[in-house]
């Protein structure tokens, strides 16, 4: 193999292991931030450690690490679908009633639900658009309403999570 080919190759593999760390520290992330917020409750609450944390959390009104993700990211579409967020965000988001697809009778919901774009790989299923659309059309239909406030989408979504 040529030399060009050679460091082509090698960095190619450098890569794909870079990427395969980053995933599966991914979970990770999540197993350490939830024990962190867990000893934070026990540490605000007095709370002793063999209480059930999902008492604890609940007392605080903390939603979970991941719950909490979906959260911010339902929220931001929210506010993507309301015209208030960034323009870079907003333009992630689109309707499936935009999309120029022909809604079916039985299901009137879809006029609210979001095209989630076809993704090649584990990386582009994080993205934005691909995850704020799969949660977006995951929320029961009564949070879809297009003249929900923002306060009252919160309110109702963590009632929802929790």
């Amino acid at each position: 193999m040529p030399p060009r080919c050679l460091s082509r190759h090698s960095c190619r593999v450098a890569l794909t292991t870079a990427t395969h760390c980053c995933m599966a520290s991914a979970t990770d992330y999540f197993q350490r931030l939830q024990s962190v917020q867990n000893a934070a409750a026990h540490l605000v609450t007095g709370a002793r450690r063999r209480d059930h944390i999902t008492r604890v959390l609940r007392q605080l009104h903390w939603l979970p690490v991941r719950q909490r993700v979906v959260f911010k990211i339902t929220g931001l579409v929210h506010q993507s679908l309301a015209a208030v967020a960034p323009a870079y965000l907003a333009d992630d988001c689109h309707l499936l009633s935009d999309a120029g697809r022909r809604p079916l009778r039985s299901n009137s919901n879809d006029m609210q639900k979001l095209l989630v774009p076809r993704t090649h790989n584990k990386l582009d299923d994080r993205s934005f658009s691909a995850a704020g659309s799969w949660l977006w059309n995951d929320l029961p239909p009564g949070l879809w309403w297009p003249g929900l406030s923002f306060n009252c989408f919160r309110q109702s979504l963590k009632t929802h999570l929790d």
